[in-house]
């Protein structure tokens, strides 16, 4: 893969992020009373955002390590050990 597509990806992953982050901060500034519910468990909104920030960054993460990945660091076919003897012999 090339830098500039792997520069292209994470230009994309960011902006993902940078959205959920954005309306996190959204409704920290606008609507306040909404982060101070309790819906699951007694925990407040705020919490579950800021938990589901955090997972959404590792996921993205992870999903940006497995793409940029060079071709031959990934398994395919040919690599996978052939058990048993070569049918066409």
């Amino acid at each position: 893969m090339s830098s500039v597509r792997n520069n292209r990806l994470a230009a994309q992953l960011f902006s993902l992020y940078l959205l959920f982050y954005s309306g996190f901060i959204l409704i920290n500034i606008f609507a306040p009373q909404l982060m101070e519910m309790t819906p699951l468990a007694g925990v407040n909104v705020a919490i579950w955002y800021g938990f589901g920030l955090i997972i959404l960054a590792v996921i993205l993460a992870f999903l940006y390590g497995l793409l940029c990945q060079p071709i031959h660091d990934r398994p395919s076919e040919s690599s996978v050990p052939q058990s048993g003897k070569d049918i066409r012999a």
